[in-house]
C-alpha cells in the first residue's frame, strides 16, 4: 500500500494525475506540467510535500547534538526561527540526507527531512542520541501536514487565505520561521522563488488548501516542482548526492564547515578526502535533452549528469553534472545522448532565480 498524505483525496477531486513517489502516492500533475512551471514563476503555485518528514528534537542537550550530527554549524542558530540548510553525513563523509533545521529554543529545534530518508534518518538520529548519551526526545510530527506556497504572488495568496497572518509575513525574512501554536510558517522553498512552507494540523490540511486556491493558489504536481529546483540550482538527494558522494564534490561546500574546531560526523573523512570532482551546471547547445547518468566528456576526463530536464524558462535543456575539477564556466564539453556525442556549455548555476534567466 503506497502511503498517502492528508490531501490526497483533495489531489483526486482535482484530477491530478497520482504516481508512486518514494512509496507515496503524490500528483505528478494536474494536467499541463509546463502550465504549471509557468504559474510559479508568474503568480503561485501550492504543493503538498506532506510527504517530507518534520521532526522535533527536545531537551537539554539539543545543540550540542546538532553540533555533532550535521556538517554545518548550528551556532549560527541564535535567533528564534532562524533557518540552517546542512547534510548529514556518515562516518566516511557521505551524503546521509540534507534537511533544514529550525531553532526555535535552547530545548527545542525542529528539521525537516526528505521522504525516502525519514525512517533512515530517524534510526541514524536515535542511534546517536543514544550513542552519545544524550537524553534527548525526538518525535516524529506525522500529525502535521506541509503545504508550500511559492512565486511572486506567494505572500498575497498566503495572507488572503489566513486573515491576520499578514503581522507574520510581513517581518518574516527569507530562511526564517514563526510558530502560533500547531500552525508552523518558515519562508523557505525548493523553487527558487519567494515563498512559505506552511505545516499545519492534518484535519486542516484540505480546508487549508481550498482557501489558499480560493486566493488565487494553483495546484502544482511533483512535474513541475522537479523542473523549477533544477532550475534554481538546487541538488536532489539521490540524484545530486547520496552516501557514496561527499557534499565537497556535490556543490555543497558552503554547507561544510570546516572552519571552527567543531567535531561532527564524518569530518575526519572529508579533511582526508582528495576532492577531484566539482558539480557544475551545463546548458546544451546543440537540439537533444539533457538527462542523469548521460557521459559527460571534459578535456581533463569523463563525468556523468546527476540532473537533467528541458527548462520551460529558458526554452533549452539545462542540468547539473559532476565533472572533474579544472573545468572553467564559459568552456565546453560533449554530453553522449543516444550514441551521439552533443556539445554544451559549463556555466556556473543557479540558471534562473525569482524568475529571472542568471546565465
Amino acid at each position: 500500500m503506497l502511503k498517502q498524505t492528508p490531501l490526497n483525496a483533495t489531489h483526486r477531486e482535482l484530477g491530478a494525475k497520482m504516481v508512486d513517489f518514494g512509496g507515496w502516492d503524490m500528483p505528478v500533475n494536474y494536467g499541463s506540467q509546463i502550465e504549471e512551471h509557468h504559474v510559479v514563476r508568474s503568480s503561485c503555485g501550492l504543493f503538498d510535500v506532506s510527504h517530507m518528514l518534520p521532526l522535533d528534537i527536545r531537551g537539554a542537550n539539543v545543540r550540542a547534538f546538532l553540533r555533532r550530527l550535521v556538517a554545518n554549524n548550528v551556532d549560527k542558530l541564535q535567533v528564534s526561527g532562524k533557518a540552517l540548510y546542512s547534510c548529514m553525513l556518515n562516518e566516511a563523509g557521505g551524503v546521509i540526507d540534507d534537511l533544514i533545521i529550525y531553532f526555535m529554543d535552547e530545548s527545542w529545534f525542529r528539521l525537516v527531512v526528505n521522504a525516502g530518508t525519514a525512517e533512515k534518518d530517524l534510526a541514524w538520529m536515535e542511534k546517536c542520541n543514544a550513542d552519545w548519551g544524550m537524553g534527548l526526545t525526538l518525535t516524529p510530527r506525522r500529525d502535521l501536514a506541509m503545504i508550500a506556497i511559492q512565486g511572486p504572488d506567494a505572500t498575497r495568496v498566503l495572507n488572503e487565505a489566513l486573515p491576520g497572518v499578514d503581522q507574520i509575513t510581513a517581518s518574516l525574512k527569507p530562511f526564517n520561521a514563526a510558530a502560533m501554536g500547531e500552525m508552523f510558517i518558515a519562508r523557505t522553498g525548493y523553487t527558487g522563488e519567494d515563498g512559505f512552507e506552511v505545516m499545519v494540523l492534518a484535519k486542516s490540511a484540505p480546508f487549508f488548501w481550498k482557501a489558499l486556491m480560493e486566493a488565487g493558489g494553483k495546484p502544482i504536481g511533483l512535474g513541475a516542482r522537479d523542473t523549477l529546483r533544477l532550475e534554481a540550482g538546487m541538488n536532489l538527494y539521490g540524484q545530486d548526492m547520496d552516501e557514496t558522494t561527499s557534499p565537497l564534490e556535490s556543490g555543497l561546500a558552503w554547507t561544510v564547515d570546516l572552519k571552527t574546531e567543531r567535531d561532527f560526523v564524518g569530518r575526519q573523512a572529508l579533511e582526508a578526502s582528495e576532492v577531484t570532482r566539482q558539480l557544475a551546471g551545463l546548458v546544451l547547445l546543440d537540439k537533444g535533452v539533457l538527462r542523469s547518468h548521460q557521459k559527460v566528456f571534459t578535456k581533463n576526463g569523463e563525468g556523468e549528469i546527476t540532473s537533467g530536464t528541458f527548462s520551460p524558462t529558458m526554452q533549452q535543456s539545462i542540468a547539473l553534472a559532476r565533472i572533474p575539477l579544472g573545468i572553467a564556466p564559459g568552456e565546453e564539453v560533449e554530453v553522449e545522448i543516444r550514441d551521439k556525442k552533443l556539445k554544451a556549455k559549463v556555466v556556473k548555476h543557479p540558471f534562473v532565480r525569482n524568475g529571472k534567466i542568471m546565465i
